[in-house]
């Protein structure tokens, strides 16, 4: 592992976005999601109250509209606790290095996920060819080289706390990559769910730009193991989530979250696994 910290050795600009790109939503009161161009970007803390958490950091170059929803929601001093990551797809981590250089603050990510933020090892390459629209036609211009974070990334605790975030619990949630993990607050029910599903249909270029809501599998053209992914949905249809921040498209509650939820439990394999791709494999029903 290089010692020194370093962006991924692909990382450039990505020409997307969609009408709520460079806007935000509180949810909760302790609770704000920033979409970035066509990912969203996390704030859990009270503005009122001191301590808050990050959770994942947009695509690259997003560090300084970062820096700007920080010092608009809780001062131009402040800076997080901790970074908490839901995996470190190019789309979740593109703010962070420059983010840790100036803040000091750790980083937490599964362990499976440590070889893709320390440069060991590369994500697999996008799968063009997969079954679905222009995002992954053009999906081999997306970054997949690793970044290294060095020293300052470290595992999520083994008893699923949340470090800075008491109330919060990581789950795992495997298949779009090994390491991935969703975060839960049983008490509201509230739940960010990354890429373990979204509320976009995102192989529609029409649905991102226009953010329409619905409840959907992960990104095809970045999931490697299908089997996992749907275990990973069952697992959180389980908690019986209130509310979700997903990590492409608008937020969720209500019946059409639950009704999509199950929805997409049920019918996992004709909603979210694609016909045809590299990593579309056998599965059990």
């Amino acid at each position: 592992m290089d010692k020194e910290m370093h962006e991924s050795k692909d990382n450039k600009f990505i020409p997307m976005t969609s009408i709520t790109s460079g806007t935000g939503q509180e949810v909760k009161s302790d609770l704000y999601y920033y979409t970035d161009q066509i990912v969203n970007i996390g704030f859990i803390g009270n503005p009122t109250e001191g301590d808050w958490v990050l959770v994942d950091a947009g695509l690259p170059k997003a560090a300084p509209e970062i820096r700007s929803v920080v010092v608009d929601r809780f001062g131009r001093k402040s800076r997080p606790s901790a970074i908490i990551l839901t995996h470190g797809h190019f789309d979740h981590v593109g703010g962070l290095l420059e983010l840790i250089e100036e803040w000091d603050v750790p980083v937490y990510a599964h362990e499976l996920e440590m070889p893709y933020l320390t440069g060991e090892k590369s994500y697999p390459e996008p799968d063009s060819t997969v079954e679905g629209g222009i995002l992954a036609k053009i999906s081999p211009m997306y970054p997949n080289q690793p970044i290294n974070l060095s020293n300052v990334v470290k595992a999520l605790p083994e008893d699923n706390s949340v470090p800075g975030l008491e109330e919060w619990k990581w789950v795992h949630t495997p298949g779009h990559t090994p390491g991935h993990v969703s975060f839960y607050r049983e008490n509201d029910g509230v739940l960010i769910s990354g890429d373990a599903f979204i509320t976009v249909r995102q192989d529609s270029f029409y649905n991102v730009l226009m953010q329409n809501a619905e409840v959907n599998g992960p990104p095809r053209y970045l999931t490697t193991d299908w089997q996992e992914a749907w275990e990973s949905v069952k697992t959180l249809a389980e908690l019986q989530p209130k509310m979700v921040v997903s990590g492409h498209g608008p937020s969720m509650n209500g019946e059409k979250l639950t009704n999509g939820l199950t929805k997409l439990v049920q019918d996992f394999d004709q909603l979210a696994i694609p016909d045809y791709g590299k990593y579309v494999n056998d599965y059990e029903q």
